[in-house]
């Protein structure tokens, strides 16, 4: 019984790496298409809209993943 629990925390820990390694190459793809430096914008700036924005591609991307690894 043990080793059935076991089997299944390995299974979300290692899916949980891979869903924020998808959820940073995804981030790291939007922030090259788009015009400008979206970290640069936020920080310095102080850009809240663009902050918002990046905020909620985060979620969405982190819905999906989940919703991908618990079926």
């Amino acid at each position: 019984m043990e080793m059935i629990n076991m089997k299944y925390v390995v299974a979300s820990v290692v899916y949980s790496f891979l869903g924020i390694a998808v959820l940073v190459i995804s981030f790291v793809v939007v922030e090259k298409i788009t015009p400008q430096n979206m970290w640069k914008e936020i920080v310095e700036k102080q850009n809240k809209a663009l902050a918002i924005m990046a905020a909620a591609f985060m979620i969405a991307i982190a819905l999906i993943i989940s919703s991908a690894i618990h079926g």
